[in-house]
């Protein structure tokens, strides 16, 4: 859902919210070593649908959790097209860290996606189809459906202060549709390049049969794995 970031994802699945990302490399902000340890004893998938509240800290004195925001949005792959709606529901938890600095985790939950997109080529390229090529190897014909969940590492810099814990998704604004930018910069101070970034990210897609030649797609970050597999009716010759 790339509408919703301007983060330099070119590969990212989830449409998410345009606003502050500038990337995910920068060195000022990077994932915890400990979180990546937590994520690699639980497993992606776990990390995206459990309740973080006491995961992310044992104590459960120092984190909050918001939503869930029930949020739609197209999808993008990796040759640049939208290729899918979705629809899941946003959790937000948010940790303070004993340096005073804080974590937001953004959680994608009980997801669905059907094929194609509002905005789809009348040809709809897979979503993993650039993935290894910079022309499309594969394409996803309409009606596919699947299910899909995924998470967000969002660490926040130094001097990003929490301004409001209202339960709503846009602070002040129960009625705005949730998006990542909504709840980070009307939680927190507003972000500013490199003070606010997805340092890590996982989505699984999974379609079962439906006569493709690939159901399962990963959308991922480097540190985990990176893209793997496709959601694929046809190959491209």
């Amino acid at each position: 859902m790339r509408p919703l970031l301007t983060l330099v994802l070119g590969i990212i699945g989830l449409m998410l919210a345009s606003w502050c990302f500038a990337g995910v490399d920068h060195p000022s902000l990077v994932t915890d070593p400990s979180l990546i340890t937590l994520i690699n004893t639980t497993g992606d998938d776990v990390f995206a649908t459990t309740d973080l509240t006491s995961l992310l800290d044992p104590t459960g004195n120092g984190t909050q959790h918001y939503g869930p925001y029930t949020s739609m949005s197209t999808d993008s792959g990796t040759c640049g097209n939208d290729w899918a709606n979705d629809t899941f529901d946003r959790h937000f938890t948010v940790r303070k860290n004993p340096d005073g600095t804080f974590l937001v985790v953004e959680q994608f939950k009980d997801g669905s996606f059907v094929t194609p997109a509002a905005d789809s080529p009348p040809v709809n390229p897979s979503p993993g189809g650039c993935q290894t090529s910079p022309v499309t190897q594969g394409i996803v014909n309409a009606g596919v459906t699947g299910s899909l969940d995924g998470y967000f590492i969002i660490p926040l810099g130094t001097g990003e202060m929490q301004t409001s814990k209202d339960p709503s998704c846009v602070a002040g604004s129960p009625s705005t549709p949730c998006t990542t930018t909504g709840f980070i910069n009307s939680h927190f101070t507003p972000c500013y390049p490199f003070t606010c970034m997805v340092t890590t990210f996982f989505f699984h897609y999974s379609a079962g049969d439906q006569t493709l030649i690939q159901h399962e797609w990963k959308n991922a970050s480097l540190d985990r794995g990176g893209n793997h597999g496709d959601i694929r009716s046809t190959n491209v010759p």
